[in-house]
């Protein structure tokens, strides 16, 4: 008796999409709140905030997947 062999799905290891919006989301905040609190400041912190904010997206876009499933 032969074996059958079944077809392995390749696995995905994308992140969910809720965790993309929350990065996107987040970082547009802190770029526009750092750009009214910060105005006289220069440039570059506006940008600081905002990859902040996107990089304080990625565990909280993964707590909200874990927590309430993707949006979509």
């Amino acid at each position: 008796m032969k074996a059958t062999r079944r077809k392995s799905t390749p696995v995905r290891n994308e992140w969910p999409a809720v965790v993309y919006l929350w990065i996107f989301g987040l970082a547009m905040m802190s770029y526009v709140v750092a750009r009214f609190a910060l105005d006289g400041q220069p440039h570059p912190y506006h940008w600081l905030a905002a990859l902040t904010g996107g990089l304080a997206g990625i565990p909280m876009g993964s707590v909200w997947y874990r927590w309430r499933g993707d949006v979509f």
